[in-house]
């Protein structure tokens, strides 16, 4: 795991060669630079083939050391099992040009019409039975310093309570609010604190069939209880076949049993969150949906799992 010199299409595409070669001689367009005046670190994504189904990701560092955010990823990037690769700087993020079958999350595998990834033991053992070990933790903090809680906090149930409604329609506004009291509810106790990706939606995931090849964007590893991390499951692909068969396989590799109302609690803060910043931002949802829309998905995923959510 190295960062690149610079972030020209050539440098993307020696890069591509070395952890994806079958991508390294599509056509490569870089795009906008974030950070560019920065001395230690500026990054980028780069469309790769002309028809593709993800990106990749660009790093770059024009220093031999590129400070505490190079040496977050790199001690991340030294967690214990190796079953799927960490990215960091030229993130291993795999780009699937037309006709491949590795594909850069569910949703956008679902976006272009491509094999639905199906629920295998990979996520659960790579980032559960691996990353939540107490080995790791010691490990990455070895290396990086104490790790802090995790960063990329969903929006809270006060401010879904307040500002959601105008995107509901009237016969979801009483379910959103009984949701978010029932959420408030699952989460009044924390549970131990474990290693988190932090950020683990279907974009930062790379599956190639029924196998989870990469993880990438570890740059939010933080402190968090394990159901955290689950958070966006829920929404990864129709039903919740990917959650609860990683749940089932996360019991039977560490024998802890994954509290499935925990996950839901957080999930309802990150769906609605994210649904909720879009459209008053005016920008479009990443499925290109309605906020209601999402909120009966939820009650579907709700329904599904099996879960009371009236609380009193």
């Amino acid at each position: 795991m190295e960062w690149l010199e610079e972030g020209s299409a050539a440098a993307v595409g020696e890069a591509l060669r070395v952890v994806a070669p079958e991508l390294g001689d599509y056509p490569i367009a870089v795009r906008e630079t974030v950070g560019e005046d920065d001395p230690l670190w500026c990054s980028a994504s780069a469309v790769v083939g002309w028809a593709v189904c993800g990106e990749v990701r660009v790093v770059t560092s024009g220093r031999a050391s590129a400070g505490a955010r190079d040496r977050r990823l790199g001690g991340v990037g030294a967690w214990a099992g190796g079953s799927v690769p960490a990215g960091g700087g030229c993130e291993q993020h795999r780009s699937a040009a037309a006709g491949d079958q590795a594909c850069a999350g569910y949703s956008t595998v679902r976006r272009r019409g491509f094999g639905r990834p199906r629920p295998g033991g990979a996520a659960a053992r790579a980032l559960f039975g691996e990353l939540q070990q107490a080995a790791t933790r010691e490990r990455v903090e070895g290396a990086v310093g104490e790790l802090a809680p995790a960063a990329l906090q969903p929006a809270t149930t006060d401010v879904l309570r307040e500002r959601f409604g105008r995107w509901a329609r009237p016969d979801q506004r009483r379910r959103v609010v009984q949701w978010c009291d029932w959420a408030d509810e699952v989460l009044a106790t924390q549970g131990p604190s474990v290693v988190v990706h932090g950020d683990l939606h279907g974009g930062n995931q790379v599956w190639d069939g029924e196998q989870l090849r990469a993880v990438v964007d570890f740059e939010t590893v933080g402190l968090a209880e394990a159901e955290y991390d689950l958070r966006a499951f829920p929404g990864t692909g129709p039903g919740v076949e990917l959650l609860t068969a990683t749940m089932g396989h996360y019991r039977a590799i560490t024998g802890r049993e994954l509290a499935a109302d925990r996950v839901m609690a957080w999930h309802l803060r990150t769906a609605l969150g994210d649904a909720l910043w879009r459209s008053e931002a005016g920008v479009p949802l990443p499925d290109h949906r309605t906020p209601t829309e999402w909120v009966d998905d939820l009650a579907t995923r709700f329904t599904a799992l099996g879960l009371e959510t009236d609380a009193p």
